[in-house]
């Protein structure tokens, strides 16, 4: 297979990727198509899943042509996904029956309310490792079975039927044989016991979601399907499936436990790996699943930053401040630090460790003096002030001291932004020379599945650091901005109460 690659389809909140990666783990070609983002109503976010499928579609068929690889030479394709976005769809149609419930939206929040009166916060965190919140899959189920009346009836039959991006993909690529989804994803729901690692009857029950309409779950890393030959001329092998965040810990080979990553992407997201032992939070973090090879379960402590490269998507379209959200990083060096000001860009509420579902954007210090630089400058500190916050709770989670950071995700190529990102953690940040991490952890689980890779062993020597970040401030500064880091936050707090 030396001369084989291996296809990874990354299916983000903005955009629908595919990267071919090679034995080194290197991007041989790439492509990637931006949707839309439907915004009903205030922190109510939506996708068309068919553009979904669509761009998708389109990419990884680009991504051959124009790297000139014919189908016969992909080893396995993997695929990675923005997690806990729900679709339903008819099973024998295989049409949506409506927009995609994206992960950000809160349209769920009095649902939440609902199963928070009925005393559900304890079995859902004992059995899922989650916070009752609008983020998760299940109660989106809920709303959609709500919204279209009939489909109570006909889900209940299995003829509707739920998945996460992935589980939607996986559908459409093998033709409606395969309605399956790994249990990264499966453990984003709110339905799924992570400890017997089976969807929970009592959860089920509670949101009155039938089993005949929830996918098989399978491992991350092993055979799926086969893609059928009408989409690439060839039918090839689907042999991986992780939620975006988990593919990236993966990516960034963080075997060991304590070892961490962070992505700056739509969101953001911290994981450190604890083994094979689910790690109870008491600092108000997620514990997941972080993959599951062979029926053996590596779990992990997670941390979700909701708005953290959205921020600067919105001070494009919507404030127009910027052209292009490459322009964000001149923008904010016509400055020479914030100005005083501090940016909340909570637009969907507030995610780890706060989980405030009524926080709203609030921007503090601004003065006469205050320029487009100073916001731009706020806006990306918001992401690495949101990151500190994380990785306070996650190392009294875990009751260690990082040893550093690896980082990865569109702002991960911002030099100073990295270097803040130590300055303000007081921990040193590590950027790999291959910052696709996410799309790279989905080839390798699907890679080892079919022998492309022989063992993690060449994942961790295919790792290469680019660039190591070391703090530089003096503890009294940090200490000083991160306290008016900390006043915004409280500012922002319960706006909508």
């Amino acid at each position: 297979m030396t001369d084989k690659l291996v296809l990874a389809l990354d299916q983000g909140t903005t955009s629908s990727r595919a990267i071919l990666f090679n034995r080194s783990g290197h991007v041989v070609a790439t492509s990637q198509q931006e949707f839309r983002q439907i915004l009903p109503s205030p922190g109510h976010v939506e996708h068309d899943a068919e553009e979904i499928w669509q761009s998708q579609m389109a990419v990884a068929q680009d991504v051959l042509q124009q790297s000139g690889t014919p189908s016969e030479a992909i080893a396995a394709i993997g695929i990675t996904n923005q997690r806990e976005t729900t679709i339903l769809w008819d099973r024998h149609t295989g049409k949506p029956v409506d927009n995609a419930i994206v992960w950000q939206s809160r349209i769920t929040a009095p649902i939440c309310d609902k199963l928070r009166a009925e005393g559900l916060d304890a079995p859902i965190r004992a059995k899922t490792g989650l916070i009752l919140d609008a983020y998760f899959s299940g109660t989106k189920i809920r709303y959609l079975l709500d919204k279209h009346p009939d489909l109570q009836a006909a889900a209940q039959r299995g003829d509707i039927l739920f998945g996460t991006v992935d589980s939607f993909l996986i559908w459409r690529l093998t033709g409606g044989k395969i309605h399956a989804t790994d249990v990264t994803n499966a453990c984003r729901t709110m339905l799924f016991d992570i400890h017997r690692q089976d969807w929970d009857d009592e959860l089920l029950q509670a949101l009155r979601i039938p089993r005949a309409m929830l996918p098989t779950v399978v491992d991350s890393s092993g055979l799926i399907g086969e893609c059928s030959p009408d989409h690439f001329g060839k039918s090839i092998p689907i042999a991986g499936c992780a939620g975006d965040q988990q593919a990236a810990l993966f990516g960034q080979a963080c075997f060991q436990p304590g070892m961490a990553k962070n992505t700056y992407g739509t969101g953001c997201f911290m994981l450190m790996n604890t083994g094979e032992k689910a790690v109870e939070s008491e600092n108000r973090l997620l514990t997941s699943i972080a993959w599951r090879r062979s029926g053996v379960t590596n779990y992990c402590l997670e941390g979700s930053v909701f708005i953290a490269g959205a921020v600067v998507q919105w001070l494009r379209d919507g404030l127009g401040l910027i052209k292009s959200s490459a322009d964000i990083e001149q923008l904010a060096a016509t400055v020479e630090d914030n100005g005083g000001v501090y940016f909340v860009p909570a637009f969907v509420g507030l995610g780890a460790p706060h989980w405030d579902p009524d926080a709203r954007g609030s921007i503090f210090g601004i003065t006469r003096g205050t320029t487009a630089g100073h916001v731009a400058r706020a806006a990306l500190e918001s992401m690495a002030f949101q990151t500190r916050d994380v990785l306070s709770a996650m190392q009294k989670d875990a009751k260690v001291t990082l040893e550093a950071l690896q980082v990865d995700g569109g702002a991960s190529v911002n030099n100073d932004f990295l270097q803040f990102q130590a300055d303000v953690l007081d921990c040193p940040v590590r950027r790999p020379q291959v910052t696709e991490t996410t799309a790279l952890g989905a080839a390798y689980l699907a890679g080892l599945a079919v022998g492309y890779w022989d063992s993690t062993d060449d994942v961790t020597k295919n790792w290469a650091l680019d660039r190591e970040f070391t703090p530089q401030w003096e503890e009294q500064h940090r200490q000083a901005l991160c306290k008016k880091w900390d006043a915004a936050v409280t500012r922002s707090l319960a706006w909508e109460v």
